[in-house]
């Protein structure tokens, strides 16, 4: 992934707080389309103009071509406060990133897609199954509404249910029976969201499905597919995270990370 710096100019006199409203609002449209990285985005005041530093997913995530028609509408609102569309500044690779999927800078097509995240990441939450690598959701047709702001949403209750879990001192049941379990509302939501993604792209997408617990590694093994009670483990583990892949119902999980190497 790459920072870049986005330069508002004013172009006539603006007040702090309209200016500020639309530049936070163009921001939060490019996360939804997913042409930015992340939630937080530092901006700096300065003599005529404001500097925001973002995460792209690529070095021309920010291209016009990638932009949803609300990121569009978002610019329009920055010149009706007095601001121009940004100027973009390159400031090289994040190192602290993880690399963003090489089929779309291939021209190829990933054989298979899954919905996967946690609390370290911060990344698209779609990642190519051939390479475990991110996709920039800007690739891909939206999901509803015009953009991508669904996943996004999905993503940050999944990490928001993970990061309580792994604190473990407060609603841990719960956040862990949300990310674990395919009769939760989460699941439910992801899985919904994982089928318009096939639907769309034609391309399998699976959804992950945490595992954490149980009685002994052996009888984890032999756990049979929690949607349709079939055979679903793995000859050998796959991209070294997960154990389970059920074809049939799009699911993808590990073997309890209690037992896990």
């Amino acid at each position: 992934m790459f920072i870049v710096e986005l330069c508002f100019e004013c172009y006539r006199d603006t007040s702090l707080a309209e200016a500020e409203h639309a530049i936070v609002n163009y921001l939060d449209m490019l996360r939804y389309q997913g042409q930015i990285i992340g939630r937080e985005f530092p901006t700096s005041i300065h003599q005529g103009h404001f500097i925001s530093r973002v995460v792209c997913p690529e070095q021309d995530s920010l291209h016009p071509d990638n932009q949803s028609e609300q990121v569009k509408r978002a610019e329009q609102q920055l010149h009706q406060v007095g601001l121009l569309a940004p100027k973009l500044q390159l400031k090289g690779p994040d190192l602290l990133s993880d690399s963003t999927d090489p089929c779309g800078q291939q021209g190829d097509r990933p054989s298979w897609m899954l919905l996967y995240t946690s609390f370290l990441h911060s990344c698209s939450p779609l990642r190519c199954g051939d390479h475990f690598a991110p996709i920039p959701l800007y690739q891909l047709p939206a999901v509803a509404n015009g953009d991508h702001k669904q996943i996004i949403k999905w993503q940050e209750d999944w990490e928001a249910c993970d990061q309580l879990q792994m604190n473990g001192s407060i609603a841990e049941h719960v956040a862990l029976e949300e990310i674990s379990n395919v009769s939760s509302r989460l699941y439910r939501r992801g899985s919904d969201l994982s089928k318009r993604l096939e639907a769309l792209t034609g391309i399998p997408t699976y959804y992950y499905l945490y595992r954490v617990g149980g009685l002994s590694a052996a009888e984890e093994r032999h756990r049979p597919c929690p949607s349709c009670g079939g055979q679903w483990a793995l000859a050998e583990p796959l991209h070294e995270i997960f154990d389970f892949k059920c074809d049939s119902c799009r699911l993808i999980s590990n073997l309890s990370w209690d037992f896990k190497d």
